[in-house]
């Protein structure tokens, strides 16, 4: 059973998180062989004050 853990930053609506979690389960069905019903999706809104890449906050790039 795949547990995928997606962090995005906060401001995705609904509508598309569950596309983008069809998208990913669609994805390792057809790879992995694994039934839609396996996979558990976990969305994780972050604030871009909350995320860094290199040192750096989200909110100052």
């Amino acid at each position: 059973m795949p547990v995928v853990q997606i962090a995005l930053y906060e401001g995705r609506t609904p509508d598309q998180k569950a596309a983008l979690a069809e998208a990913v389960t669609k994805a390792i069905s057809q790879t992995a062989g694994i039934p839609d019903s396996a996979t558990t999706i976990i969305f994780q809104d972050v604030q871009k004050h909350d995320w860094a890449v290199g040192g750096v906050q989200a909110s100052k790039q």
